[in-house]
């Protein structure tokens, strides 16, 4: 339940947070989610970008339709249409362009955090550190700050939040955001 005289953010808001150790990062998407269920949040779209020792980058989407799966439920549904319309032969023309429309649509469509933001992180975060990118509304920031205090040592990438809020999260957080940096970010 929701504190009624809590301060809220109503408006979308990204925000990134580094760890030093992907489990601290996953505890965080978690307590994100439990926010949301309890809604102190809307989460709308999270994305995990996990860069290694050698400045690899892993991302992690948990909106965006993924390849493989759209392809295999495109390639189900049209074969299913094509079975009942052409019989074997439609099946198996229905997969093959069911399975190219399930591609072609996963690669088109972006459901969450735009692409543009998810490469920004890629390129923003250090070596060795797992950092989550939240993007939220109708924000309990109350709650939120409580919930960042839990995670000292984190680092705040970047926010959109506006700029008093951004100072409290860095603050739970145990650090400071460079408002200069943040400001020029928002606007590339």
């Amino acid at each position: 339940m929701t504190n009624p005289s809590a301060e809220t953010d109503q408006t979308e808001v990204l925000f990134g947070i580094s760890f030093d150790h992907v489990l601290r990062a996953q505890e965080f998407l978690l307590a994100l989610n439990r926010m949301s269920s309890t809604a102190q949040l809307v989460l709308l779209d999270a994305v995990v970008v996990v860069k290694d020792d050698d400045g690899r980058v892993h991302v992690r989407e948990t909106v965006d339709p993924q390849p493989g799966g759209t392809a295999l439920t495109g390639a189900m549904w049209t074969g299913l249409l094509g079975l009942f319309l052409g019989g074997p032969v439609g099946w198996l023309a229905g997969m093959g362009i069911g399975a190219g429309a399930g591609v072609l649509v996963a690669k088109v469509v972006d459901m969450g955090i735009p692409d543009e933001w998810v490469e920004w992180f890629k390129n923003a975060v250090q070596p060795h550190t797992a950092t989550v990118v939240a993007l939220a509304a109708d924000i309990d920031l109350d709650a939120l700050y409580g919930e960042a205090a839990r995670f000292s040592g984190a680092r705040l990438v970047h926010t959109t939040l506006r700029p008093g809020a951004s100072a409290h999260l860095a603050a739970a957080l145990g650090n400071t955001i460079d408002t200069e940096s943040a400001a020029t970010a928002a606007d590339g």
